[in-house]
């Protein structure tokens, strides 16, 4: 199982919020891509990048720290947040970007998903971000009545690379993720499912990877307040 580590990014600061709340922003670094640098230099081998008034506006808004941090690390990234047409992803995947994240795209135009995995194979994810089993989009501000497993089941025949199933409710709390509702999703699709929200210890990643059919987890607060240990946590995934 893959750990991501996350680095959520508002105002060009990366922060953490409490269930996507902008009003509850913990900034942990002024100086982003020296935090995704860090990430690397603990041995991660992947990065998840939020553009989170990006995910507001419907358009990038942090592509400074997200272009410096693709400039600075040399391990694969994926980005949500603001990516909402094809020129979009065109743009992201031409520097370096290695993974789209569509999120509101896939409730509002999931043609879009289709022809950018047609166009783009192995680099197109789906963000599923869901309260109470419920997609809600732009920046989880809008509360939709889509069932997140009809939504993953929609695109098996898409060639999605992942699924990055969000438990709003549990992001950014420190109260563990949802386990059952992410296996069940898992095992109900053929794409790839990473857990999102509320993983805050290596006990959780253990959980998570003992399932069996969970691929990969994000975690950011969790890691910059120490709670997990990143270098510890790459060792016991590989273990």
């Amino acid at each position: 199982m893959i750990l991501y580590p996350a680095i959520d990014l508002k105002d060009g600061q990366a922060v953490r919020l409490v269930h996507g709340d902008m009003t509850q922003a913990t900034v942990f670094n002024d100086d982003p891509a020296a935090q995704a640098q860090a990430f690397v230099d603990a041995g991660c081998e992947w990065l998840h990048l939020v553009d989170l008034n990006g995910a507001f506006a419907g358009t990038p808004v942090n592509a400074a720290p997200v272009e410096a941090i693709l400039k600075a690390c040399k391990v694969p990234a994926q980005l949500g947040g603001g990516i909402r047409d094809m020129a979009t992803i065109e743009m992201w995947l031409s520097k370096g970007l290695h993974r789209v994240i569509l999120g509101t795209v896939a409730v509002e135009n999931p043609d879009l998903v289709r022809e950018a995995a047609r166009a783009f194979p192995g680099h197109v994810a789906v963000g599923i971000d869901a309260r109470a089993g419920k997609v809600a989009t732009k920046g989880w501000a809008t509360e939709t009545d889509v069932d997140a497993t009809d939504l993953a089941k929609s695109f098996e025949d898409a060639g999605v690379a992942a699924i990055i199933y969000t438990d709003i409710n549990r992001d950014g709390a420190m109260g563990g993720p949802n386990i059952p509702a992410t296996q069940a999703l898992a095992e109900g699709v053929r794409i790839p499912v990473i857990a999102s929200g509320g993983v805050s210890s290596l006990a959780d990643l253990t959980a998570l990877k003992a399932t069996g059919s969970i691929a990969g987890a994000i975690s950011g607060r969790a890691i910059y307040d120490g709670a997990i240990d990143l270098i510890e946590a790459l060792a016991a995934l590989k273990a």
